[in-house]
């Protein structure tokens, strides 16, 4: 966590990309709010929270009120205000696109919402959630990301004891270590998981399952275990020059000429990251045409606004060393239809190459738990209004049941899970 939390990081330099909205302004723009009868904002929303009313109590002044509506349904409502990307969910559908009028700024909204009622509450204000007395069972969570900090969250209001094992140092998932910063830095994101410990959840780190801890007794010993652990490793090209020395976020004064393989959101963040930092020239290297990668558009388009290039329907063939084994150009092949055309092999120069294409499944870690069952494509089975697994005892969600989506996606599955483990209580099964 020490490393997080140095001053001197590369990523405190990065402006914050929708900074924290002053009262007045947040009033003004919750009142250009409708308040919706079918408010299709909500139906947008994976957590289904009550946008109209938390807009509207901000716009009476009530934040703390608003604050409150928003976590009735997200308790993570404070990072996902920052991360979603609002304009393919809530702000996408507000009424006022489709009259060609600037749509509400819902995310700002929402931020402005939950970091003030939760960082500078009024004076001698009770906190804004209160557990239950303890019921005398408890829950326990594998991986400390956004799925598992919801159930656990919800979950210990109700009365639970909650219990995170998360075999990294740090708490928090990828809103810790895999957000670009100019969306969400790692203060932020640890503030959050204290904000979730605060209601009485533990957060053990440094705890791997299967080695310090057996999946079978945590499924003998809990009322129900939830697994949220996210992906796997980072996929790697598998091509010559690969394995070499890298160039890392603590030692990089200049980031030079920067590469980024891959089209997806991810690989935008690392473009946008790095061009913000002040690399001298970035480029996204993709094996098909813009137009179909996988990004966001709206992020892609601020990624070529800040200065990426795009460099399409190129295959990487090889990384090229100098003889210290320094890095100094990719190699690719120019491609058609995604694959590589032999003897156009050409060098694009580069300082440092990045590669976002993916990440692996954490196959053998899911499957300890007895009745738990893999897709085709390695995710965790899980039911998707519930999170059930073929062990009655196992819920699971997040990135490891539905391949990597949003951070959202993540906080809604573990929700799910824990009301479904409230209805079996209140059932007595």
């Amino acid at each position: 966590m020490t490393s997080l939390l140095k001053k001197d990081r590369l990523e405190t330099a990065l402006p914050d990309k929708k900074p924290l909205y002053s009262s007045a302004e947040a009033r003004a723009e919750a009142e250009r709010c409708l308040y919706c009868v079918d408010a299709p904002c909500i139906k947008a929303c994976p957590t289904e929270i009550d946008i109209p009313t938390f807009i509207k109590k901000i716009a009476t002044g009530n934040t703390r009120g608003a604050a409150s509506t928003i976590f009735d349904q997200n308790l993570l409502g404070y990072s996902c205000a920052r991360v979603c990307p609002v304009e393919v969910l809530c702000v996408g559908d507000c009424v006022y696109n489709g009259w060609g009028r600037d749509p509400i700024n819902i995310g700002r909204l929402q931020r402005f919402a939950t970091e003030t009622a939760v960082d500078h509450p009024a004076k001698n204000a009770a906190p804004l959630r209160t557990p239950k007395p303890k019921i005398g069972k408890k829950v326990a969570c594998i991986g400390a990301g956004p799925a598992s900090l919801a159930f656990a969250g919800y979950l210990a209001l109700e009365g639970f004891d909650a219990d995170v094992f998360e075999k990294r140092s740090v708490a928090g998932g990828l809103n810790t270590t895999g957000i670009a910063p100019y969306k969400l830095q790692a203060e932020d994101a640890l503030h959050e998981v204290a904000w979730v410990e605060s209601f009485g959840v533990q957060v053990k780190t440094g705890i791997e399952i299967g080695k310090d801890i057996k999946a079978e007794d945590l499924v003998r010993d809990y009322e129900a275990v939830f697994l949220g652990v996210g992906l796997g490793e980072d996929t790697k090209l598998g091509i010559p020059g690969e394995d070499g020395p890298s160039l890392t976020r603590d030692d990089a004064k200049s980031l030079g000429r920067v590469l980024v393989i891959g089209g997806g959101n991810t690989a935008i963040d690392v473009a946008r990251e790095c061009a913000g930092l002040g690399a001298a020239d970035v480029a996204m290297v993709y094996r098909r045409s813009q137009k179909e990668m996988s990004g966001y558009a709206h992020e892609l388009e601020g990624a070529r606004l800040e200065g990426v290039r795009f460099v399409e329907n190129a295959v990487p063939h090889s990384f090229v060393r100098d003889a210290g084994g320094k890095l100094v150009a990719l190699r690719v092949s120019k491609a058609e239809g995604g694959k590589p055309i032999a003897g156009t092999e050409h060098d694009i120069p580069c300082d440092l190459v990045t590669l976002a294409i993916g990440q692996s499944k954490l196959r053998s870690l899911a499957t300890q738990f007895a009745g738990v069952e893999l897709d085709a494509k390695g995710c965790v089975k899980a039911d998707r209004e519930t999170g059930k697994t073929g062990n009655p005892k196992v819920y699971a969600g997040g990135d490891c049941i539905n391949g990597g989506k949003e951070v959202v996606n993540a906080v809604a599955d573990g929700r799910n899970a824990a009301r479904d483990v409230l209805a079996k209580l209140s059932k007595g099964s």
